[in-house]
């Protein structure tokens, strides 16, 4: 199944999008720990199926997400397949949903209810709250960013504070204070 930017081969748009996608799958291939971090800034979007293989493999490493840019299209399954816990977004976030698509005979982009089920399967409750209030999964792609995140999505500069100051509470925690009895012998000295 596609979604509405990833038909469009020779636009220009499909290099851009399987160059998003790689990038992923190279940044996946190359995260051994799980503190590591996939930043996401320009991704069109593409076929489900690969979206939901790249992001079961973060889900599964641990790997934190970070949204820099555009998510669009199938990228936005990010927020159904990575644990809320582990993505946050920029300010210069913004994602971007539409109803899923296949190409006709022709090669023209016709509605995939199937598709479209499938990406509303995966969204959690507060993606479809947020959908339904703006118009609902269409043809057309509406834009979720700044405010509109809030309760939806973590902000980085907040999900960093908040690591920082637990590993400041770490380092800052007092120290229990040993106390030994003296021995006679080092009475004596």
């Amino acid at each position: 199944m596609h979604t509405a930017e990833a038909g469009r081969l020779g636009d220009g748009v499909g290099g851009m999008r399987i160059r998003g996608l790689l990038l992923c799958v190279a940044t996946l291939a190359s995260v051994t720990s799980a503190n590591a971090t996939m930043r996401i800034a320009e991704d069109r979007g593409g076929q489900i199926g690969h979206y939901l293989q790249v992001f079961a493999s973060v889900r599964s490493s641990g790997q934190n997400v970070v949204i820099d840019g555009n998510c669009l299209s199938a990228c936005t399954l990010v927020l159904g397949l990575v644990p809320k816990s582990r993505v946050c977004a920029t300010p210069r976030a913004r994602f971007g949903f539409h109803a899923a698509w296949m190409p006709d005979t022709e090669g023209r982009p016709v509605t995939s209810p199937m598709g479209t089920a499938a990406l509303w399967n995966i969204y959690p409750a507060t993606v479809k709250r947020w959908i339904n209030r703006n118009g609902g999964l269409s043809r057309k792609m509406i834009y979720m960013q700044g405010r509109q995140m809030q309760g939806i999505v973590a902000d980085c500069n907040d999900v960093e504070a908040r690591r920082i100051n637990v590993r400041s509470e770490r380092r800052e925690a007092p120290r229990p204070v040993r106390y030994t009895g003296a021995s006679a012998a080092s009475d004596r000295r």
